[in-house]
């Protein structure tokens, strides 16, 4: 037999695929529920590649409260650079949206897209990456991390107290995990 190619799909998974097998059970408010997720997550991708073009270019966005425009605004105000891999080894590292480090400050800028709340620990993780990364002692700098959402900008300026555990648990985490590979766990 003969099968028909379909080469633009090559590599990519159906919202519905077999390997994704559980909505053979959904009902169908739950198999709606999930194609609106999987929808607004692909247009989180898309917002977000946006964004990044917009304020790579420096193409600053009409004043107004919508979460992408204060967002693009703010970030390309403060120089920012966007979509930066913060790394601390294979297991553990993450990419920041929008982040700069200048005069001792780390700011790092988080956009959302979805209706979800979204959680600063995200961005303490990021900042404990940042630290562990580039050697910085995270009692040292100052911090502003920022969660662009619903049209609302949710500001936080952690201290020490709040990065130095999540660095602390990085540190743990990926020796235990390393340990385990090296079956001495």
């Amino acid at each position: 037999m003969i099968f028909n190619q379909h080469s633009s799909l090559e590599g990519l998974h159906a919202p519905f695929s077999a390997s994704q097998y559980h909505w053979l059970r959904y009902d169908d408010e739950k198999a709606i529920e999930i194609y609106r997720n999987k929808k607004a997550s692909e247009m989180g991708t898309k917002l977000h590649a946006w964004a990044k073009e917009t304020i790579d270019l420096g193409i600053k966005q009409p004043r107004s409260k919508k979460t992408i425009y204060s967002y693009v605004n703010d970030a390309i105000g403060y120089q920012m650079n966007t979509e930066v891999v913060l790394f601390y080894s294979e297991r553990f590292f993450g990419t920041a949206d929008a982040i700069s480090f200048k005069n001792g400050l780390l700011r790092i800028h988080d956009l959302k897209t979805g209706r979800i709340p979204a959680y600063m620990d995200q961005l303490l993780i990021y900042a404990a990456l940042f630290c562990l990364e580039y050697k910085v002692k995270p009692g040292e700098i100052k911090y502003e991390l920022r969660i662009y959402q619903n049209d609302n900008v949710e500001v936080f300026c952690p201290t020490v107290e709040d990065v130095a555990p999540v660095i602390d648990k990085i540190i743990h985490l990926d020796k235990l995990f390393q340990s385990l590979n090296n079956g001495e766990v």
